[in-house]
């Protein structure tokens, strides 16, 4: 709210309508000079007489509010004609409902998602990383030993000794030594 008759400049209105702008112009917090257009589009539609009647009978803590919704509905009127901010109203609660929709879709999918790995997690046990619980088993029992338990890779030594010599250095993934897991 700046007072323009400080700076012996008339408001916005005042200058648009070529009157003398006085120090308790109704029109002056509302319509600064700096913002001529303001005024323009909020007269050109609605008329400085309207106006002047609209703030006298609203309260003065409600009338900076009542001026900026005039404001904003001249704008949209003068962009346009039929619609006004009702056009755009009737835009943006298209767009809220196209987003609701994206929204419920997403937490469906969501629900969806979370409902099949609890199904999941239900009728199977968990599984467990082969790389973390792979086994071997120890001879001369039905018992199993985690590989984890071996620091160094498995070679398997029982394999024929002209099979070492082919150039993989004897525990690689090529042909004959067996790098991987020992004998099941």
């Amino acid at each position: 709210m700046s007072s323009s008759s400080s700076y012996n400049s008339p408001c916005a209105a005042c200058k648009f309508l070529r009157r003398k702008c006085i120090p308790g112009c109704v029109f002056s917090p509302y319509f600064p000079p700096e913002d001529p257009q303001k005024f323009v589009h909020v007269h050109k539609i609605f008329g400085a007489s309207n106006v002047t009647k609209l703030l006298s009978d609203v309260l003065p803590h409600q009338r900076e509010d009542a001026v900026s919704s005039l404001a904003y509905e001249a704008e949209a009127r003068v962009r346009d004609p039929v619609y006004g901010c009702v056009g755009v109203i009737t835009v943006l609660q298209r767009q809220v409902d196209r987003l609701q929709k994206d929204l419920d879709t997403a937490n469906a999918e969501l629900m969806q998602h979370v409902c099949n790995l609890s199904s999941i997690q239900q009728v199977t046990p968990p599984q467990r990383s082969t790389d973390q619980f792979c086994a071997r088993r120890i001879t001369g029992g039905g018992f199993y030993q985690p590989l984890t338990s071996f620091p160094y890779h498995y070679v398997n030594r029982t394999s024929n000794p002209s099979e070492k010599m082919s150039g993989d250095g004897g525990g690689g993934n090529g042909g004959g030594g067996g790098g991987g897991v020992g004998n099941m």
